[in-house]
């Protein structure tokens, strides 16, 4: 038997179960096939469930479940780690014509994808918030700054914060149309989701890029200062190169 059969008939339901299984004694083992079929699309499910809450809340516990079957058929794991799986939802809700009406939706599994791997990233020390004021102020402008492997940018043409806030925040104030972009960092053990103006994402990309702080500044226009702010309190500066 083939392991590609086996496995699309392990995630698809509909499907039979491969000739030729057997159990003790050499009896069929059909049924209990179908119990492990069913064991396997639960588990899978219920990690997509603990990866994609606001997803979930967005589209219903029903929808959800049944979405989940079509993505995991789609998309099986690739990695024995249950906490990498997940990572194509973005991309299989683009693809899904149920989930049109929600255009935002893909966006949202994006920031709650980043967030997973931002609890999940290697550990590093972070800069004190002052370090930069060390350093004199002729040789800030070619400094660079290293982020943390937990940071990272989600941009999209939608409310994305709002929306991720508005299903995860008590009192959360209400969602108005716009595009908006994340920032996701992890200062202790907790990641954390902050808006960032256009300025700020073009100079958190220009960090990440590898930019010198000046060049990253020109970058943003200028206006870097509520940004490396914003860096600097929430941890996500690891090393400051001279």
């Amino acid at each position: 038997m083939e392991q590609a059969t086996f496995t699309e008939a392990l995630l698809d339901p509909a499907r039979k179960a491969p000739p030729g299984l057997s159990g003790p004694g050499g009896h069929p083992a059909v049924r209990r096939f179908d119990v492990y079929r069913n064991n396997v699309a639960v588990g899978l499910t219920d990690a997509l469930r603990s990866a994609f809450p606001v997803v979930r809340k967005l589209v219903g516990d029903a929808f959800f479940d049944a979405m989940a079957g079509e993505a995991l058929r789609r998309h099986p794991p690739r990695d024995p780690l249950m906490m990498h799986y997940g990572a194509d939802m973005p991309a299989f809700l683009e693809h899904f014509p149920p989930a049109a009406g929600l255009p935002y939706l893909p966006d949202v599994a994006r920031l709650e994808l980043a967030l997973r791997r931002a609890y999940h990233a290697a550990d590093a020390e972070p800069v004190a918030p002052d370090a930069l004021q060390a350093i004199p102020a002729p040789a800030l402008g070619v400094v660079r700054l290293k982020l943390a492997p937990s940071v990272s940018v989600v941009a999209s043409r939608y409310p994305v914060v709002s929306i991720w806030r508005a299903n995860m925040v008590a009192g959360a104030p209400p969602v108005r149309p716009g595009a908006e972009a994340a920032l996701v960092t992890r200062p202790g053990f907790d990641p954390q989701v902050d808006p960032l103006a256009p300025e700020g994402l073009r100079f958190v990309e220009a960090l990440r890029d590898g930019l010198p702080l000046e060049a990253a500044a020109d970058h943003a226009g200028g206006h870097i200062g509520d940004t490396l702010g914003l860096l600097l309190s929430r941890h996500a500066v690891v090393e400051i190169a001279t």
